[in-house]
């Protein structure tokens, strides 16, 4: 996430603290609700209990809005367009050292189910062998100061290497296997499908960053701002609601997950028939996200030691 959103977004808080809020769910009519989530396989459930009626059972008219991270979404949800966003971890952290005050309200996926559905890739012929080579070298990943280059960071420095030497640049998951290949960049972060493309067509995996950097690492939960959380409880749980049902549904239905993905990526079944799901849950793995929370500090990517108990539900 970029100085510019976070800038936007803290605006965006002051504006809305002047208006009013939505209405509650009514058995009458549904509530609209906003959600803005990011296009890739972890975010199917959402997807699924919409199709599936799961949100309406709940009391509401769900629209889903994509973006293309976190740091994109969140702004949207701040000025109130959205009334809950999809992000990881980083991205919250950030956002409240920031002063933005907003929370996650529920998970949705971690790498448990899928370990080796992202990682960092480099050409066949690359000296680099394992983390601690990648000091010194040019990374590119979906974003700066994310989950993807902290978690790059963290193994490296644990490997014996110096992070602090490392470049990362931002280049689109769909973009890493060309980018590699063309020596653009000494390694490159990517995921699944393009993954095992690229190494089916020759690219090495160095590193499995988020499953080696814990096993339950959280690739998607959803968050919303403390204002909502407090003025809008009856929202927020049928939101959790809605999803739980979604989340459960998903992770009982492979087949019907691969097929979602189909509608609003350019992925293709066939694509994804051999690809590992991640395990889709509501629950966070706090263990992890306190570790994550330490290097985070550790790197001095914020001022505060985040205090978890205010951000996670």
């Amino acid at each position: 996430m970029n100085k510019r959103f976070l800038a936007l977004a803290a605006l965006s808080a002051l504006l809305l603290s002047a208006c009013g809020g939505p209405a509650e769910p009514s058995a009458d009519s549904p509530t609209k609700v906003t959600a803005g989530v990011i296009p890739i396989v972890d975010s199917a459930p959402i997807w699924l209990g919409k199709e599936k009626g799961f949100f309406a059972e709940e009391g509401l008219d769900l629209d889903i809005k994509t973006g293309s991270g976190g740091g994109a979404i969140l702004p949207a949800v701040v000025s109130g367009s959205y009334d809950f966003g999809m992000g990881n971890t980083v991205s919250v952290l950030l956002a409240r050292d920031k002063g933005i005050d907003v929370k996650f309200v529920s998970n949705e996926a971690t790498t448990a189910g899928a370990p080796k559905s992202q990682a960092v890739i480099v050409p066949n012929d690359s000296p680099i062998k394992k983390p601690a080579d990648l000091a010194g070298k040019t990374v590119a990943v979906l974003g700066i100061s994310g989950s993807v280059d902290t978690t790059i960071r963290a193994l490296v420095d644990a490997d014996g290497g110096d992070s602090s030497t490392m470049k990362f640049v931002e280049i689109a998951p769909s973009e890493v296997q060309a980018a590699v290949e063309k020596k653009q960049v000494d390694a490159g972060w990517i995921l699944a499908p393009f993954l095992q493309k690229a190494v089916a067509e020759g690219s090495r995996v160095v590193t499995y960053n988020f499953s080696e950097f814990s096993p339950n690492f959280t690739l998607a939960g959803y968050f919303a701002t403390n204002d909502t959380v407090k003025n809008r409880p009856k929202v927020v749980e049928s939101f959790n609601k809605a999803l739980a049902k979604s989340v459960a549904y998903a992770q009982e239905h492979p087949d019907e997950v691969r097929e979602i993905v189909t509608t609003y990526t350019k992925n293709t079944v066939e694509q994804l028939e051999t690809m590992d799901l991640p395990t889709f849950t509501v629950d966070f793995d706090m263990e992890a996200e306190a570790k994550l929370a330490d290097v985070v500090h550790k790197y001095g990517m914020v001022k505060q030691k985040p205090e978890l108990e205010k951000i996670f539900p």
